[in-house]
């Protein structure tokens, strides 16, 4: 599945919708730790993606069919701009540079790389049940690190 991006901030709300009625159509509930953590790194990757580059890009979005338990999730969105992703380290009162670091955070996997004319940002979150615990976390080896910042799981 993809959606078309134009390079216009109001594009972000429309990606989060369309990836929320994605996710109802997979079976996945909207209020699934999974599927909030999902829209906001669709609001990060989008976001980046307009702001950064002026240019479109495509949202894709790869789901597992309700039944499929556990399953991985898959973010991209490809732009057409040749420069890699830098990660920053925003101070206490900056009113962006986190983005990266957030998907870093939150997703299980992620990486970036060159796609024709330009470059494609992916991420992955593993969905399995396990009582007690967000699906986000539940997957995960509980601690990683990105760039000297680091994310303890809770």
């Amino acid at each position: 599945m993809q959606l078309e991006i134009r390079p216009d901030p109001a594009e972000v709300g429309r990606a989060r919708q369309w990836a929320r009625s994605r996710l109802a159509g997979s079976g996945m509930a909207d209020d699934e730790p999974l599927a909030e953590t999902l829209i906001l790194l669709v609001s990060e990757l989008v976001t980046n993606a307009v702001v950064h580059t002026g240019s479109p890009a495509v949202l894709r979005l790869s789901l597992p069919g309700a039944a499929a338990v556990p399953a991985t999730v898959r973010l991209e969105v490809a732009d057409t701009s040749t420069r890699a992703p830098v990660p920053r380290c925003a101070d206490d009162d900056a009113t962006g540079g986190r983005g990266l670091a957030l998907v870093d955070g939150l997703a299980d996997r992620w990486g970036w790389s060159p796609e024709g004319a330009g470059k494609r940002i992916w991420c992955e979150l593993d969905r399995c049940e396990r009582p007690g615990r967000s699906a986000a976390v539940a997957c995960r080896g509980g601690r990683t690190a990105f760039d000297g910042l680091a994310f303890e799981a809770v």
